[in-house]
């Protein structure tokens, strides 16, 4: 009955219709880019590239994408108009710093880490952010939602104890892997979920569009981590080797697909919200386990085995069993 009525209402409302489909497309997408990153990332990007360097070009990117898509659906025009710089720095300063930080640590993890357990570690900030939304916005999760985030922190830790004792008799050195792969994703993970409570409280409060925003904060967040280079190794490297040093041309195709990654997940949200977002995040654990497979001939290692079901498990429970507020009885 409920299908039917829905084919009905789709049916009378080709608006509708079309929405539906660009759910499913840009959730495609995003699926495919969320899957992929770590592998292109590791594959593409030499160990000698500096860190900072990608990172700034991914902000560009981000913004002339932003740009780009305020001005083809109309609404250029008028967030200049309105736009205030009070008002940039109150929605989106803090966020856009966290980002920064958080797209440098992340950029570490991608070249320490098997592409798989770097994925899997990063849906840690899905506990993070209801932390921080909590502490933040006051919004509660429900019994259902605390048992999904202890399934994750379960899996969060098999992955860190796996990772270890199973790179320790390998040449890799079990220390460089813990504090320069598993630690900067779990931090990145933490910034993550503050930064992604701050940006709800700025679209709720301030009324930002999520393009506008994403302008924003990679102008800001740019701004922050140049100013950063004049003490930061990144900045003597730079001035030592140049800005592309250790870039080729294929470097390009990771950095441009994480700056459009970032827009994709803002259209996601916005036209399907959190819930479809968890399914393309779990979506995505399959297609990183089997591109993993494909080009690098790597089963997965059976920490990974075990801790893979518990992060699918836990973000499904999640999204499935919101918070309801209970009606008084009269």
């Amino acid at each position: 009955m409920a299908a039917t009525e829905s084919k009905k209402v789709n049916s009378e409302n080709p608006a509708a219709a079309k929405a539906g489909g660009k759910v499913w497309f840009y959730s495609l997408l995003l699926t495919l880019q969320y899957g992929a990153q770590p592998l292109i990332s590791k594959r593409f990007v030499r160990r000698e590239v500096i860190v900072t360097s990608s990172v700034l070009t991914c902000e560009a990117v981000k913004v002339i994408c932003a740009l780009v898509l305020m001005a083809k659906e109309g609404t250029l025009k008028k967030n200049y108009r309105e736009w205030t710089l009070f008002g940039s720095l109150t929605a989106s300063g803090l966020p856009a710093a966290i980002y920064a930080l958080q797209n440098s640590l992340l950029q570490i993890s991608y070249k320490n880490l098997d592409s798989l357990t770097f994925s899997i570690l990063n849906q840690t900030k899905l506990f993070f952010t209801a932390l921080f939304t909590y502490i933040i916005l006051r919004q509660k999760q429900s019994i259902q939602q605390i048992g999904a985030l202890f399934l994750l922190i379960m899996a969060a830790v098999l992955l860190s104890v796996g990772e270890g004792s199973s790179k320790a008799s390998s040449s890799s050195n079990p220390e460089e892997i813990l504090f320069y792969g598993i630690v900067p994703v779990l931090v990145a993970s933490v910034l993550s979920g503050m930064a992604s409570a701050l940006c709800q409280w700025a679209s709720q409060v301030k009324k930002h569009s999520s393009y506008l925003m994403t302008v924003e904060m990679s102008i800001i967040g740019s701004l922050c981590l140049i100013s950063s280079t004049s003490k930061s190794p990144d900045g003597e490297a730079i001035r030592q080797h140049g800005f592309f040093y250790g870039w080729t041309a294929l470097t390009l195709i990771p950095v441009i697909l994480n700056a459009v990654g970032g827009i994709l997940v803002g259209l996601v949200t916005s036209y399907a919200g959190g819930v479809r977002k968890g399914f393309v995040i779990v979506s995505a654990l399959l297609v990183t386990a089997l591109l993993q497979f494909i080009f690098d001939g790597k089963l997965p290692s059976p920490y990974c085995l075990v801790a893979l079901p518990l992060v699918m498990i836990s973000i499904s429970i999640y999204q499935k069993y919101p918070y309801r507020v209970k009606k008084k009885q009269m």
